[in-house]
């Protein structure tokens, strides 16, 4: 089955869920990641329930702090 992981096309098993996606090594950093599904953003307890689906449009988000010039 395809989906676009990250942007990227990519080829998963059928069946596959969220939190199959994260164990598989497809994000870097598990504590800091939010998961948005088709432009909806998924509660990290939902992660089992959702059964991705061909063609679906994931994105792994990655929130940093950061500092501004304007506080430096």
């Amino acid at each position: 089955m395809t989906i676009i992981l990250n942007g990227k096309e990519t080829k998963i098993v059928k069946g596959s869920n969220i939190k199959t996606l994260l164990k598989n090594g497809y994000l870097e950093v598990l504590e800091y990641v939010t998961v948005q599904v088709n432009d909806n953003i998924f509660p990290k307890d939902s992660y089992d329930n959702y059964i991705i689906k061909e063609g679906d449009v994931i994105e792994f988000l990655y929130y940093m702090g950061g500092g501004s010039e304007y506080f430096q």
